[in-house]
């Protein structure tokens, strides 16, 4: 589960996790979506690609303390985002998510995994 610690917002409720080189270089590839309350978890990862994706993102870059760094909103497919310096792991989620659950740079977030 992945929260907003800043205003209690679920972001996620289903968190994947992916911490190999291939599971990071796969991530979403492939997929018809990330339903919602689904999300993915990259780390280490400080920069990512939508290449051969078939939907859009919300990505959050977290460093080392779960603080958000960066955001982008709805980043479509055939695109990379900038590298963000401080980021240490990013998490995917369904488009609107960010804007839906009020989340921006500065917000600290929590995540329990559940597997």
């Amino acid at each position: 589960m992945l929260v907003n610690l800043s205003n209690q917002a679920v972001l996620a409720a289903d968190l994947e996790i992916a911490d190999s080189f291939w599971r990071r270089f796969c991530g979403l590839m492939g997929r018809r979506g990330l339903g919602p309350g689904k999300g993915l978890v990259l780390k280490p990862c400080n920069s990512v690609h939508t290449w051969f994706m078939r939907f859009s993102i919300d990505v959050l870059f977290l460093d080392r303390n779960l603080q958000a760094v960066h955001i982008e909103k709805s980043l479509l497919p055939f695109r990379f985002s900038k590298i963000i310096r401080g980021a240490v792991m990013v998490v995917e989620l369904p488009p609107g998510t960010l804007e839906a659950t009020r989340t921006k740079v500065g917000d600290y977030l929590e995540i329990n995994y559940s597997r």
